[in-house]
């Protein structure tokens, strides 16, 4: 068995990276996190190279301290299939974590950076929160409900991302 494949769980043990569905024992549960989360990078990023998608969107990006420049620099199809570029490239990055262990932290970390982007826009979208029920903390149907799921892939990027800095073997 190699050194990249076990676990030092001794605290004198060095730090690395390692791919966490590799490992012996309970942290190979996280499997499922890592592929869920290539399905969705790949789905969505395959998505943003179509006008329903980009046209979708654009409101998102519009209202966003943090990508409102993608829609001057690019327009609002290209804004789209730039996104779909950076998702698709973090698929990538988290399947050959799944092999690769320098590829396990990177494809973690731009999930995790994608995530905590998304989240902002529950601050920066109007319709958010939903008025009729009294604003915050009723979310929209819409935007709102479609934002929230974001906080569960954040949490599974994170824990990927911290498992990928897992001790290793002296």
């Amino acid at each position: 068995m190699s050194q990249a494949h076990t676990l030092d769980t001794s605290p004198e043990g060095s730090q690395g990276t390692i791919v966490a569905e590799r490992n012996f024992g309970s942290m190979s549960i996280l499997a499922p996190l890592r592929w869920s989360l290539v399905v969705i990078f790949v789905w969505f990023g395959c998505m943003k190279f179509t006008g329903y998608e980009a046209q979708g969107i654009a409101p998102l990006i519009a209202n966003s301290p943090v990508m409102s420049w993608m829609h001057t620099l690019f327009g609002i199809e290209g804004a789209s299939r730039a996104i779909g570029v950076l998702e698709l490239s973090t698929a990538a990055a988290l399947a050959a974590g799944a092999f690769v262990p320098q590829f396990s932290a990177l494809g973690a970390a731009m999930s995790t950076a994608t995530y905590l982007i998304t989240l902002t826009f529950f601050i920066s979208t109007p319709g958010v929160f939903e008025p009729s029920l009294g604003g915050f903390p009723a979310i929209s149907a819409g935007t709102g409900q479609f934002l929230l799921k974001d906080l569960v892939l954040l949490a599974a990027s994170v824990t990927l991302l911290l498992a990928s800095r897992a001790r290793l073997p002296k």
